[in-house]
């Protein structure tokens, strides 16, 4: 169990890093590197995914805690948009993990992979917004919420690799963008957990030491790290150039997808 524990550990380290730096909740790195720890512990394959997707939700409660907290201290979080959102995020990502849990692993590999190519080519061309383009009001933001909701909950993320462009392409400004997402990033993540251990209370082929489709282990050791290293990640969003360390990890977005694209074949 030690040995598992470091493992998960390691993987929270950069997950939190990630996290502050860039406002994305971590889990676009989580959830492929917990399918590649789970399959090497020998985990059914058709749970795999949907214990990657749930137990990445969950530790993304505490992950965007502690980046939102530093964040909002450098006075980047833009509120207004948070209270907007939130319903929207609530009933969407609660939606999506209904959906999840009726789909196959490989078809929620499948959708993830598709997923990281478009965070990736997205990221690596950098479109800039119209000068003019604004922040829709509530209603409008309701639905962004839901689609940043669903579309969060099938992947495992805390909704920033959305939410970030889609803020910075109503003109707020990137740190703003990173340090609002990690405040969005909570609520997403909340209703995703709940979600994920209600759809996974009845599944069949479940490890020990699981809460629905939350793998206990993997949580403790993700935790232990990424609420520690989230607070670098956000001194370094404040002091590095975000532009050119987004088309880094959107690289590192495509190399994963690739991987995975393989590995369902």
């Amino acid at each position: 169990m030690i040995s598992i524990l470091a493992m998960y550990s390691a993987v929270g380290a950069v997950a939190g890093i990630l996290a502050g730096l860039l406002g994305i909740g971590g889990g676009l790195v989580i959830v492929p590197m917990l399918v590649f720890c789970l399959t090497r512990q020998g985990i059914p394959d058709q749970t795999i995914m949907h214990l990657a997707l749930g137990t990445s939700m969950a530790s993304i409660m505490f992950t965007a805690i502690s980046s939102f907290r530093s964040h909002h201290r450098r006075g980047a979080v833009k509120w207004m948009v948070v209270r907007r959102i939130v319903l929207g995020i609530f009933v969407g990502t609660f939606l999506g993990t209904c959906m999840a849990a009726e789909l196959s692993t490989p078809v929620l590999k499948g959708f993830f992979v598709i997923f990281l190519y478009y965070v990736g080519i997205q990221m690596i061309t950098g479109k800039k917004p119209r000068p003019g383009r604004q922040l829709p009001e509530r209603t409008g933001m309701f639905g962004v919420g839901n689609i940043i909701g669903i579309v969060s909950s099938l992947v495992g993320i805390g909704g920033g690799t959305l939410s970030v462009p889609f803020m910075v392409w109503c003109n707020v400004p990137l740190h703003q963008a990173i340090g609002t997402s990690a405040a969005i990033g909570f609520p997403i993540a909340v209703a995703g957990t709940i979600g994920y251990i209600y759809n996974g209370l009845a599944a069949a082929n479940l490890p020990e030491y699981t809460i629905g489709y939350v793998y206990l282990p993997a949580l403790t050791g993700l935790i232990v790290t990424s609420v520690l290293t989230a607070p670098i990640g956000v001194r370094l969003a404040h002091s590095l150039p975000v532009d050119k360390l987004k088309r880094f990890f959107a690289v590192l977005l495509v190399v994963v997808a690739t991987r995975m694209l393989v590995s369902i074949f």
